[in-house]
């Protein structure tokens, strides 16, 4: 029976309970010696996701990073992925949807993320990153519980149904202050929009500022009752 099968049950509830209270860098270095080669690196280039980038540079350089390039990111977001390239000489995987925007736009009509922001995310995120994770056992992700209610329950080491294979979220537990006191105590390069009322981005066309007050994830769709692109459970 293949690890990917193998680690489902009681042996992943295992790990779980004992990584729950592990530090970051723990889990990422249990993840690594039990998944090696086949263990990979989900990045949307924002603060968690540096962070998760500049631990496994210093622990274990070799697991690879890929990002999902739905052609629509903000410019900053692609300048951050360069710093990135050239602080650590990591070369990036990048995953494309396989519909280019002007082919999205022949067979769906034009901006389908203003009509439909669930079917826009499916062709450009949720397809390319079931096609990559194909290739693997386990990824690793930068989501926080804090983050929304969607993401309250979520645990260090868990079995991701939706693409069949195992999630590392060693960051499950930090708060978003623990976030910034990392990437500025090793002087991690961050997205600028940051520091511009942007705390989650996703793809330019669907990503506004969020102003003080308002929930974190309220930049993402907004007008719409969408709050996760559909990568998550």
């Amino acid at each position: 029976m293949s690890i990917r099968h193998s680690m489902k049950d009681e042996e992943l509830q295992i790990a779980a309970y004992r990584l729950e209270a592990k530090p970051a860098q723990d889990v990422l270095v249990w993840a690594m010696e039990h998944y090696g080669s086949s263990l990979v690196l989900a990045s949307s280039f924002g603060a968690e996701d540096v962070v998760l980038i500049d631990m496994l540079q210093r622990l274990a350089p070799t697991v690879p990073v890929f990002y999902l390039d739905t052609n629509k990111h903000f410019t900053e977001t692609y300048e951050t992925r360069d710093r990135l390239q050239e602080r650590y000489g990591a070369a990036f995987i990048q995953v494309l949807p396989k519909l280019t925007l002007e082919e999205q736009a022949s067979r769906h009509g034009d901006e389908l993320w203003q009509r439909d922001p669930n079917l826009c995310c499916q062709i450009r995120k949720v397809e390319p990153l079931k096609r990559i994770l194909a290739n693997y056992q386990a990824w690793v992700t930068g989501i926080r519980r804090e983050q929304s209610p969607t993401r309250a329950h979520a645990k260090k080491v868990e079995w991701d149904e939706k693409f069949n294979l195992v999630k590392f979220n060693p960051l499950a537990d930090w708060t978003q202050s623990q976030v910034w006191e990392y990437i500025h105590d090793h002087d991690v390069p961050y997205n600028p929009l940051h520091d511009n009322h942007y705390p989650s981005i996703g793809c330019s066309v669907c990503t506004r500022q969020v102003m003080p007050g308002e929930d974190p994830r309220a930049g993402r769709w907004a007008g719409f009752t969408k709050t996760e692109c559909g990568l998550h459970k």
